[in-house]
């Protein structure tokens, strides 16, 4: 495979927007991103085994070929400019998909190989997912997996792009340009919060007992209308104090005293010594969960054989994930 790639770049100035036309070596770009990601020429000359003039030299080169400076070389730190930064975003999924169509192609024959990623939010709906690549594993030793986690829209970025071969969606989500494959089981709603909540006590939270409380919600949350409808109420005048992308982190600052966390259950630890706990929402709000796949695109022979599995599994649970006897 040619280690050239034709690069459509976009910068945008304040006034022009000027698109080129660029002919990059992926080793550039591979330099290009040691550098970025270890915030140092002579680091990332040591991690690629070559030396630093070299690596300047091609630093240098980059520059010259989108005709934007990429990069501010300070005496500790090298720090990416406004253009470096789109590059280096851009330059991550040349090579992310250049790695995928490589271990693709590998694949020869009648023999099932290769790497099957799949992208999604937090949900214990990954565990039926994860039984699933478990079987193939068992069934193919050459099939491996990459997990990627993230909100809807960095899921379904990657999964336009090409970038991960399925997308666990979280309803509302359009699936207008995916097939897909509807998962039995969905996800309960509701809060996250410490065991020495007055609300703890309680079998579940109502939206009069979250009124004036300090609240966390998940940055997706905030675009779900369901969630947000669930508080019957402008979301501006809820008392939200942070923010979160990983309900992991919310779980810190639900411990440290800082609020309620809204979230889904079944994903944080709450039995045993954990001082927190988790209490669902009455009225009850529940969302199901959509595995998706490009429409009309052309899967990998490996993730064939995972969406069988997957899809053979699916057939044979109730709506909890359990095995129907």
């Amino acid at each position: 495979m040619s280690n050239t790639y034709i690069l459509w770049l976009a910068i945008i100035d304040k006034h022009i927007k000027t698109v080129y036309h660029i002919y990059m070596d992926i080793r550039e770009l591979r330099y290009f991103i040691a550098v970025a990601e270890s915030g140092s020429i002579s680091k990332a000359a040591e991690k690629l085994f070559v030396t630093q003039p070299n690596l300047s030299r091609q630093l240098m080169r980059l520059e010259e070929e989108t005709g934007q400076k990429l990069l501010v070389r300070g005496n500790k730190k090298t720090v990416l400019t406004e253009a470096g930064r789109l590059l280096y975003k851009r330059a991550t999924e040349i090579t992310e998909l250049m790695d995928k169509a490589q271990s693709e192609l590998k694949s020869d024959g009648d023999k099932v190989s290769g790497k099957v990623t799949i992208g999604g939010g937090e949900s214990y709906a990954v565990g039926l997912i994860a039984k699933a690549a478990k079987e193939v594993s068992d069934l193919y030793p050459d099939v491996k997996f990459d997990f990627f986690s993230g909100d809807t829209d960095a899921v379904t970025e990657k999964l336009d792009n090409g970038l991960v071969d399925f997308g666990i969606l979280i309803e509302p989500s359009n699936l207008d340009k995916y097939d897909s494959l509807r998962l039995p089981l969905t996800d309960k709603w509701g809060v996250l919060m410490r065991k020495d909540s007055p609300l703890s006590s309680k079998e579940y939270v109502t939206r009069d007992d979250l009124d004036g409380l300090p609240l966390l919600f998940s940055v997706h949350s905030f675009k779900k209308n369901n969630v947000t409808a669930w508080f019957c109420r402008d979301i501006e005048k809820l008392n939200v104090v942070a923010t979160y992308n990983l309900i992991y982190n919310a779980s810190l600052m639900v411990e440290q005293c800082m609020g309620y966390a809204v979230g889904l259950d079944g994903i944080i630890n709450t039995s045993g010594e954990s001082p927190l706990c988790f209490k669902r929402f009455y009225p009850t709000l529940e969302t199901h969960l959509d595995v998706a796949w490009k429409k009309n695109g052309e899967l990998s022979k490996a993730a064939k054989v995972f969406l069988d599995r997957l899809r053979t599994d699916v057939s044979g649970c109730d709506r909890d994930g359990s095995r129907v006897k």
